[in-house]
């Protein structure tokens, strides 16, 4: 957990000085129920535990946002499937992957999607647009 209070402080710090902030990445944790196909049976597993989802709840609350749940905020929505399991056929996925940015680019973003349908990893791909 070292390295997200760094990463916040270093983002916090662009914030500080005027900076837009657009941050994208695997982060290894599904934020909220909705963003794990099973929460119960996984709340006690990494990726999934209560001090990694309270520290994206601290980064939003420092000025940053979910830009895929600024558009949708069902659930069913995964980057993440396991490929030993074949998990991604039953959909049964977590969103680990996300495009965050800072509050005052809220109006720019317009769009924000998962590319599920693009195959080769256990990840697919998250994209935004941008508009200026």
């Amino acid at each position: 957990m070292d390295f997200y209070e760094s990463f916040l402080d270093y983002a916090q710090g662009l914030k500080d000085k005027g900076y837009s902030i657009v941050v994208c990445g695997d982060l290894n944790t599904a934020h909220k129920p909705v963003d794990i196909a099973r929460p119960k049976q996984n709340e006690n597993r990494s990726g999934f535990l209560p001090i990694e989802r309270e520290w994206i709840d601290k980064f939003l609350s420092h000025g940053f946002l979910d830009t895929f749940r600024l558009f949708n905020n069902e659930g069913g929505n995964y980057t993440w499937w396991d490929l030993k399991t074949k998990a991604r056929d039953r959909n049964v996925g977590w969103r680990l992957d996300y495009f965050f940015v800072s509050d005052d680019m809220e109006l720019n973003v317009t769009e924000a999607s998962i590319l599920r349908e693009v195959t080769g990893s256990d990840h697919c791909p998250v994209g935004i647009t941008l508009q200026f």
